[in-house]
């Protein structure tokens, strides 16, 4: 007499399986086509041939270039700034906006942001700065659970990232650590 067998455990879900490989390829080839200037050639053939696997997996799995984008963008940002616990509200702040000054000014970095924001409309936005918000919200809370009178995360964004990827993505000005401290100090003034 048989006993039946029961399934595998996590069968379906094989995590490192082919479904990751095939995400790991393909967020590779987005990033190498973006990193060589050639937002003209970003479509959804073209990412798949460099990744070695068929348009329609890519087309299956996420649809649009505007998708495939916001997704490896999520990706990317995704826990890449730590948040800085100094103490000190002001201190926190400039630290954090010094590691994303850092961070957008690697021309690989900011590539993908600028074809991310581009090309995914509200979606990429949402995906370049969603980690970023969340980073600001936790500082804020920790001042607020410090008896500190934090300022709200919509000022602190519009005081902090709306200039630092503005800069960033529409200019050649450098994201120096010294302007970084100024919009610092313009959010919080001594």
């Amino acid at each position: 007499m048989t006993t039946p067998t029961s399934p595998a455990p996590h069968a379906g879900s094989r995590p490192g399986g082919r479904s990751a490989k095939v995400r790991a390829a393909v967020h590779r080839a987005v990033q190498e086509v973006v990193s060589e200037d050639s937002l003209d050639v970003l479509t959804i053939p073209v990412v798949a041939a460099r990744a070695g696997v068929h348009a329609t997996t890519v087309y299956r799995r996420w649809g649009s270039i505007g998708d495939l984008l916001a997704d490896v963008a999520t990706s990317r940002f995704s826990g890449d700034i730590v948040v800085p616990d100094t103490g000190s509200l002001r201190e926190d702040l400039q630290r954090y906006a010094f590691d994303l000054a850092r961070d957008l000014g690697d021309p690989d970095t900011l590539a993908l942001v600028r074809a991310t924001i581009g090309t995914g409309g509200e979606q990429g936005a949402a995906a370049c700065r969603g980690e970023r918000e969340r980073g600001l919200e936790a500082i804020l809370e920790r001042e607020q659970a410090r008896d500190g009178r934090p300022p709200t995360l919509e000022h602190t964004t519009d005081a902090l990232l709306a200039p630092l990827y503005y800069r960033a993505v529409f200019t050649n000005e450098p994201l120096t650590p010294e302007w970084t401290r100024t919009l610092v100090s313009r959010l919080l003034p001594d």
